[in-house]
């Protein structure tokens, strides 16, 4: 397939799990169209026209002709300037023919503007029971942080690399992270573990953490003991990144007992545990590569793909590969 269909397609599969639902986006691709008229000048020429489709700042084609045709992609959680020379070497020197770069991190103007997207969080937050206006107003204070500890980064380096090697590179980091959200949650919501053991048990069976336990990261209890019951399950996996600090206190009154994450700062996890929360931390990279997976399942029933794996994916296919 294109590689603008290909990423458009990953648009597409983001919004449907997006936990905002399909309506709520539609209306904020609605804002930005009414936010672009207004602009004029050097705001209007900076302004990225992707916003008008795709609701996801960390997710671009940072390099690369939309019509160019792509069948062998390399694919890795995070990929900078030396798998960007990796697959290089591999067209290079081994005749691998890749036709596409695939990153989940973002780089380049996606990272620079990861913060876009972290207001799903307040919507998350409100489906579990948290008003909107406390959801909102905790979010700020670390949208804030969070741009400020992105500001003096060499966004750029990664996607220099691949300009000047002529690679292709696309990432792909929230529809990605919608996916595994959606389905852990949808997975919790219908098995309804009783036991925080029981959680561990359910994720043991899903082969990214059953794969990522054979290398010794298993997913792990780090507040509560095997036998805590888990009441009510909130999985924060969406968003850009780790949410507000003082938040916790707030997802307890709500009614939530057990909070499910790809990983937890310290910080965060002493204030969970001040508010007795349960925190199950599924694991980073292999939550990544889940969520990568269900979504390139979705890509993969309109064309098959040629998967080069590095940078800790593995491809796991939960349907058939596409005939081409």
């Amino acid at each position: 397939m294109k590689l603008g269909r290909l990423y458009r397609m990953i648009v597409e599969t983001g919004i449907r799990h997006d936990p905002r639902g399909p309506q709520e986006v539609r209306r904020l691709l609605q804002e930005e169209k009414k936010k672009r008229a207004e602009l004029k000048g050097l705001e209007l020429e900076a302004f990225d026209a992707d916003r008008l489709f795709n609701p996801y700042s960390d997710s671009r084609i940072l390099v690369g002709d939309p019509e160019r045709e792509v069948r062998r992609v390399i694919v890795g959680v995070d990929m900078e300037t030396p798998e960007i020379l990796l697959a290089h070497v591999l067209n290079r020197d081994f005749k691998r023919r890749i036709d596409l770069v695939i990153s989940h991190h973002p780089e380049g103007r996606a990272l620079a503007r990861l913060v876009d997207v972290m207001g799903v969080q307040a919507d998350l937050l409100a489906r579990f029971g948290v008003t909107i206006s406390a959801a909102e107003q905790l979010l700020e204070k670390r949208v804030q942080e969070v741009d400020r500890r992105l500001m003096p980064l060499n966004h750029s380096r990664t996607v220099d690399a691949a300009r000047l090697l002529g690679m292709p590179f696309l990432c792909v980091h929230t529809p990605a992270d919608n996916c595994v959200s959606a389905y852990l949650q949808d997975l919790f919501d219908r098995q309804k573990p009783r036991l925080l053991k029981d959680i561990i048990d359910l994720l043991r069976d899903i082969p990214e953490y059953r794969s990522s336990w054979m290398r010794q990261v298993p997913p792990k209890i780090v507040s509560g003991g095997d036998n805590n019951r888990c009441g009510k399950i909130y999985v924060d996996m969406t968003g850009g990144t780790e949410g507000a600090k003082d938040v916790f206190q707030k997802i307890v009154s709500g009614g939530v007992s057990t909070l499910v994450g790809m990983h937890l700062s310290e910080e965060h996890l002493e204030n969970a545990k001040k508010a007795n929360l349960n925190v199950v931390i599924a694991g980073h990279i292999s939550s990544d590569v889940l969520g990568l997976n269900l979504l390139f399942d979705e890509v993969e029933k309109e064309g098959a793909l040629d998967f080069v794996a590095a940078s800790g994916f593995e491809r796991v296919r939960r349907t058939r590969k596409r005939k081409t």
